[in-house]
């Protein structure tokens, strides 16, 4: 218990037939879903806040595509850093560098005043926040067995979208009381407590039962020559984008096309991300029921994706809809679904490859996801809604799971674990 001790009693008491470990990792996991939220936080912030911002800085849709790339490049390139790194340091190291890092960048947007210091901040800001994931997809191999690590992965993704429930209200609100600038230094405050919390939290995972014996060290060069990190590279690249899609440019659909004001984008994107995180839970829940049932690895991570993916090209049609609550019931069901992809997708990394290399796997895919989301989330999104509107991109957007999982099955396989 001696390591626990400075936590608050509350997070000590659990019931008596619990080991260690199986403690520890659950606050381990709350953690990690901690600095998602606030990662999140840092992200959805422009888009919020950008009816506010355009009061003080000119900034029109090809402008906003234009800084919402600078973010998403760097944040592509920093993948592939951050991946390799927190793999050399460790979880422990890796994760509070990435917070630190990324917290100092979402503060500095408090002093911005032209569209291009907007740019520089928003590219400082994706170079840091690149380590969330793999740090976090790595963190849940050392602590969970592989029939719960697609459940762990849900939890702490859902923090994506509990930070989307809470951001608007909250922004909304201090943006009335003490102005934009102010959220800024909100989001970089909280990211400063969890990385004390993650600093201080002593971290010595237990070896797992299903794990492969002797697994083989991989540097970053050899994680990159399988075909197997394509393949989950491929999948990232069709599907991160559709996401990035619905996270940067709902706040401006809403407020452009649909005519909603802060005031209601701040009631509907809390019932859109609490859908996410139910399809969040329920997507890692369902893979983990199909190996309970006996059915191996490979088959019930990709028949949950499978499922997941068939939602995408109904939920597309949300933008046809003149009635904004069948609509937004419809966006809902993408999000959940994106996200119940999500969950199997980044567990098959730990399904595949060593706990050594987990987080370069998971960064160079991420990475290549990353690129896709530079084209199809930031760059052509500002030119298309321009001059062709909002239909063409959902239309886009809903075919791109099912190519993914097309490329991820034919480069993946089983999911069999590697061997040099």
């Amino acid at each position: 218990m001696r390591e626990l001790e400075w936590l608050p009693y509350a997070v000590r008491v659990t019931p008596y037939n619990f080991k260690m470990p199986s403690r520890l990792r659950w606050w381990i996991l709350t953690l990690l879903f901690l600095g998602t939220t606030v990662n999140y936080l840092d992200r959805i912030i422009l888009g919020i806040l950008l009816p506010e911002i355009r009061k003080e800085i000119p900034i029109d849709d090809i402008l906003y595509g234009k800084i919402s790339s600078a973010f998403q490049l760097s944040y592509t390139i920093g993948f592939l850093l951050a991946g390799k790194f927190i793999d050399s340091v460790g979880t422990r190291l890796g994760y509070a560098g990435a917070i630190l890092w990324w917290s100092v960048a979402a503060a500095a947007h408090s002093f911005i005043r032209n569209p291009v210091t907007f740019g520089v901040c928003r590219a400082l800001l994706g170079v840091g926040e690149a380590g969330n994931f793999p740090a976090a997809i790595k963190s849940v191999s050392e602590w969970f067995p592989k029939k719960d690590r697609a459940f762990a992965t849900g939890i702490f993704n859902a923090g994506t979208n509990i930070a989307t429930m809470i951001g608007p209200g909250l922004f909304l609100f201090m943006t009335q009381k003490y102005g934009w600038r102010t959220c800024f230094l909100i989001t970089a405050s909280s990211g400063l407590v969890v990385l004390l919390l993650w600093y201080f939290t002593k971290q010595q995972p237990p070896s797992q039962d299903d794990d492969e014996p002797n697994g083989p060290k991989l540097s970053w060069g050899q994680v990159a020559r399988y075909r197997e990190t394509w393949g989950f590279a491929a999948a990232k690249f069709f599907s991160d984008p559709v996401w990035w899609f619905y996270l940067f440019w709902l706040p401006p659909y809403f407020y452009d096309v649909r005519h909603f004001d802060m005031k209601q984008v701040s009631w509907a994107f809390p019932f859109i991300y609490l859908m996410a995180d139910v399809g969040s839970v329920g997507g890692g829940w369902v893979s983990g029921y199909f190996m309970r049932l006996g059915w191996p690895v490979g088959k019930a991570r990709k028949v949950s994706m499978l499922i997941f993916a068939a939602c995408m090209p109904v939920s597309a049609t949300s933008v046809l809809f003149e009635n904004p609550f069948v609509a937004i019931g419809l966006i809902s069901l993408a999000t959940a679904a994106h996200q119940g992809w999500s969950a199997s997708l980044y567990t098959t990394v730990s399904d595949v490859f060593p706990k050594s290399a987990v987080a370069s796997a998971t960064g160079i895919g991420a990475s290549v996801g990353g690129l896709g989301g530079v084209i199809f989330s930031t760059l052509l999104p500002g030119y298309i809604v321009t001059y062709f509107g909002y239909g063409p991109m959902f239309c886009i957007m809903g075919g791109f799971h099912l190519t993914g999982l097309f490329l991820l099955h034919k480069l993946m396989g089983d999911l069999k674990p590697i061997t040099p």
